[in-house]
């Protein structure tokens, strides 16, 4: 089959390269002039399906107030852009109870541990680098009360079958020896040892050149204006190069699918949560992080990318807002330098933000639509580069018409129908 996949991000990316194994004909479309131009350029660099965990949880609502108050908080709304989100906060609000909890954090670990065993086997076959590395991630925790305030997430873990191990002080020095000078800030970790890290963009390039010579053809500079149907079916993508026909399509456009699918009469329900990043360079190897540390009190990931340190975090209600002000980067380098004080160059860090395409309930969108020669997948808020390749995977086998080897019913847009 021919089929036409919109975004050329990490998501969409997988998607065609695990199309084109499936022996279909790809073509992407993107109005950016290469692949991993936006959310999927400079995220945090985290492969970490332990910590696939959705923002509505029982306590969040209480704790999104105080953070508002708080000069480096973890969450903000802008004012303006409150009408537009009020439908989208008002159900993730709904979400925030315990038993939609463990439904939507089951959901999300289920693809994420697909997803990484995707990856490493990708990995394999193809040779691809990214900057990879494979030590784990640590959080970290500033307080007793916030430790202690993780055993419903070791329950899952333990249930999901997702190797953990909970460590002291010294042993939270002895997995990332670069907090040393910082242990007495620290009472103890959460340590995943296996998930991964990498740079996303990096990876989703290299993907891209190896898909193109699979065949997929990618259409840069392109503009998408709309979906031409017949009936209940898709027909052609209309384009600023002209029209562009398929059997099966994809939408997967982060944050931009909701506009791509209101005029089909499709409403989804994912919001651009803005995230901020710096990418600063290493200038003393024993301070530095060896893999990806989180520091809880901030919610900010500190990730280690080859010669780099990648400071990813905060989640902001701003619209597509694409500004970088100056408070949010003095948060992600307080974070670090507090950290891993001396281990990078603050005066050459690169800031950055990006757009995260997050659903109310925390897991992606993937699978069939209402058209059934539409697909989606999207949604994968900050977790895209970790689950990209499992829902790829997922994607291709639902349109060749296999049997996927996780389960995927409750993954579809249809799970808002009611």
């Amino acid at each position: 089959m021919k089929v036409v996949i919109l975004g050329s991000g990490v998501v969409g990316v997988t998607s065609a390269w695990y199309l084109a194994r499936a022996g279909h004909e790809v073509t992407v479309i993107d109005r950016q002039p290469g692949a991993a131009l936006e959310t999927s350029f400079a995220n945090a660099g985290e492969i970490s399906p332990g910590y696939s965990t959705p923002w509505a949880a029982p306590g969040v609502p209480m704790k999104a107030l105080k953070w508002m108050f708080q000069k480096h908080a973890p969450f903000s709304i802008r004012p303006k852009a409150v009408a537009e989100a009020w439908p989208w906060m008002m159900q993730m609000l709904a979400n925030c109870n315990h038993a939609s909890y463990i439904v939507n954090k089951g959901r999300m670990v289920r693809v994420a541990e697909y997803s990484r065993d995707c990856l490493m086997a990708l990995r394999q076959a193809t040779g691809v680098q990214y900057d990879h590395r494979t030590q784990g991630t640590l959080e970290v925790f500033r307080n007793q009360q916030a430790l202690d305030g993780i055993a419903k997430d070791v329950e899952i873990l333990k249930s999901s079958g997702v190797p953990f191990e909970l460590l002291d002080r010294d042993g939270c020095v002895a997995a990332e020896p670069g907090l040393k000078a910082s242990s007495h800030k620290i009472v103890g970790g959460l340590r995943l040892p296996g998930d991964e890290t990498g740079d996303c963009f990096m990876f989703t390039t290299a993907l891209a050149e190896k898909a193109a010579e699979l065949g997929v053809k990618f259409h840069y500079n392109t503009a998408i204006h709309r979906a031409r149907t017949d009936g209940n079916r898709i027909v052609a993508i209309e384009t600023s190069i002209g029209d562009v026909t398929g059997d099966v399509f994809v939408g997967a456009l982060g944050s931009y699918t909701p506009a791509f699918l209101k005029p089909l009469g499709l409403k989804l329900p994912v919001y651009p949560i803005k995230g901020y990043s710096i990418t600063v360079p290493i200038v003393d190897e024993t301070k530095a992080p060896v893999s990806t540390v989180m520091d809880e009190a901030y919610k900010v990931a500190i990730t280690r990318l080859g010669d780099r340190i990648r400071v990813g975090g905060t989640a902001e209600i701003a619209g597509f807002n694409l500004d970088l002000p100056k408070a949010r980067q003095e948060t992600l380098t307080l974070s670090v330098e507090d950290l891993f004080g001396g281990a990078g160059d603050q005066s050459k860090a690169i800031f950055w933000t990006g757009l995260r395409p997050c659903t109310p309930d925390g897991t992606p969108v993937i699978g069939p639509t209402r058209y059934p020669n539409l697909y989606l997948n999207a949604g994968h808020g900050t977790l895209g580069w970790t689950m990209s390749c499992g829902s790829a995977q997922v994607l291709a086998d639902l349109i060749s018409g296999r049997k996927p080897e996780i389960e995927t019913a409750d993954l579809a847009i249809s799970r808002y129908a009611a």
